[in-house]
């Protein structure tokens, strides 16, 4: 036998053509629209598939629901999908409704970005790049004080979605006196901070921190930039 799982997603009923167009710009296909007895919408892309239902009262600013996609590729689509949504809006949304997230490596194996669609449902993609323990727990946090940081801080800002937990690890591990981050811990806590202050619409301080990093950058050997090759196309993405 074989079985297919398909994701029942609520939708904020007068924001079903929102949430239709915002998929069809990923390159899903509409494959039912339904208006009534109830709002209703499947789309499809592939052999992911998902289904909306409306719901009148439904606050996509207070949405909890969304998926896990697997696949293969993760950074074909990621691009694929930033392309997309560039063209259907005009730019690439990064905070507020919809938004698509930055891609990066997790500590738990693999290599992902979030999007959240225009009623507040969180889809994840991700590509398995390394062995997970055998109860499926993530590892423990590395011991070294500013990896442990950027260990924690990645976890909370883009898998919990946390973001003010966050960014009280970074400003924390940032104003130590008794010790400094090297030039690629720095700079990796510098652009994360201003992502986050990004996406929280503070954008003085996303601007402040993102400038820091960019003079850490030139200190940077190869070796260097080569780790951390996702976090020097934040740190563009952001400053464009």
């Amino acid at each position: 036998m074989t079985e297919t799982t398909i994701p029942l997603l609520p939708c904020q009923t007068t924001l079903m053509d929102d949430v239709v167009t915002f998929y069809e710009a990923l390159g899903f296909e509409t494959t039912l629209r339904q208006r009534s007895p109830y709002p209703y919408a499947v789309v499809e892309r592939g052999t992911v598939e998902l289904q909306f239902f409306g719901m009148k009262e439904y606050d996509p600013a207070a949405s909890y629901s969304g998926c896990y996609v697997l696949t293969d590729d993760v950074d074909s689509l990621h691009t694929a999908f930033r392309t997309g949504l560039k063209t259907a809006y005009g730019r690439i949304p990064t905070r507020g409704l919809p938004r698509i997230g930055p891609l990066k490596d997790m500590s738990y194996g693999v290599r992902q970005f979030l999007m959240t669609d225009p009623t507040g449902n969180s889809i994840r993609i991700g590509q398995l790049i390394g062995a997970q323990d055998t109860d499926g727990t993530i590892g423990p946090a590395p011991k070294e004080v500013f990896e442990r940081t950027l260990h924690l801080a990645v976890l909370f800002a883009d898998s919990k979605e946390d973001l003010p937990g966050a960014a009280r690890m970074i400003d924390r591990a940032l104003a130590r006196d008794d010790r400094k981050p090297t030039p690629p811990q720095l700079l990796r806590l510098l652009i994360l901070r201003g992502d986050i202050a990004h996406r929280q619409g503070d954008d003085d301080l996303a601007r402040s921190a993102l400038a820091q990093a960019a003079e850490v950058e030139p200190t940077l050997s190869e070796e260097d930039r080569t780790a951390v090759r996702d976090d020097l196309a934040r740190l563009a993405d952001l400053t464009r």
